[in-house]
């Protein structure tokens, strides 16, 4: 069914809105059943989502999603309006929604890995890692080789509790783009809530090695580094200050926990980021200036 705006844009898009009919005196009023093309339908939802993209290009976010919503109810067959919409959704927080438009697009075209790459992520949000790990597979049988998928796949088995899988799908996205460091940083992750401390160390520096401006692995490196003692703690300190330096928001624990830091590793982070010498570094920095 359509809405009352639905229908004024109809009206507006034929050249009908703004006209008024006037009955004949003495007669009564007929009701009027407008009639629509389908295909002229059609190609005004296209119109519009096409529209409802490029406001999304430009950040426009609220009034892409208006019109992609238009634009689904006047081209419910067309896979591209409903994945343009279940993104949108996504990008709004609304994840339901979300996930609901891109079931309508998949069952449209099913063969789409795109789709089910973006299902598995909104899935991933809303912490049903079952169901995001059969979306992203669904879409890997498609596109075997994109590594940004297989590192989500990674993500999706490690909250999910199969550890050796996340490793696995990890390796196989650096295989295939070697400056991806977050899947090098990732197997570290999982590494050490294994207890395998040495090998989550040596990951933190290879993923350093790849990008020397990374903060997340050469925080965790400093976490790691501080809670093993052994002579390393001032070291440990100054590669946390410098870390913290490259992006604050590592001190945060609810950040850390967003980022897959693991119940050891957040235990450990808590007493590094609990350090006089930490704390003081931090109240520095919120210290400085900023510019936009």
């Amino acid at each position: 069914m359509l809405n009352r705006n639905l229908l004024v844009c109809l009206l507006i898009t034929l050249g009908l809105w703004g006209t008024t009919v006037k009955p004949v005196e003495g007669q009564a009023l007929v009701p009027h059943i407008l009639q629509l093309d389908s295909d002229q339908l059609e190609q005004t939802g296209l119109r519009l989502a096409e529209e409802a993209l490029q406001l999304a290009r430009f950040q426009q976010f609220d009034l892409a999603l208006s019109k992609a919503e238009l634009a689904a109810e006047l081209a419910p067959n067309s896979q591209r309006t409903w994945t343009l919409l279940g993104s949108l959704y996504i990008q709004a927080d609304k994840l339901e929604e979300g996930i609901y438009a891109l079931k309508q697009a998949q069952g449209l075209m099913p063969s789409d890995p795109d789709v089910s790459f973006v299902l598995g992520r909104a899935y991933f949000q809303t912490s049903d890692y079952k169901s995001a790990i059969e979306e992203l597979r669904k879409g890997l049988k498609f596109e075997p080789e994109n590594s940004g998928a297989l590192f989500d796949l990674g993500n999706a088995y490690y909250k999910h509790g199969k550890l050796k899988k996340a490793i696995a799908q990890y390796e196989q996205a650096y295989e295939l783009n070697k400056k991806l460091w977050p899947a090098i940083n990732n197997i570290g992750l999982v590494e050490y809530e294994m207890g395998k401390v040495d090998n989550a160390i040596a990951k933190w520096r290879q993923a350093i090695d790849i990008d020397s401006k990374a903060a997340e692995p050469l925080l965790a490196m400093a976490v790691a580094l501080y809670a093993q003692g052994n002579g390393n703690k001032e070291e440990s300190l100054a590669m946390g200050e410098k870390a913290l330096r490259l992006d604050s928001r590592y001190a945060d624990i609810n950040y850390l926990d967003e980022h897959l830091w693991g119940k050891r590793l957040i235990g450990d982070a808590k007493k590094f980021i609990a350090t006089p010498r930490i704390q003081d570094t931090l109240a520095r920095i919120e210290d400085l200036p900023t510019y936009r």
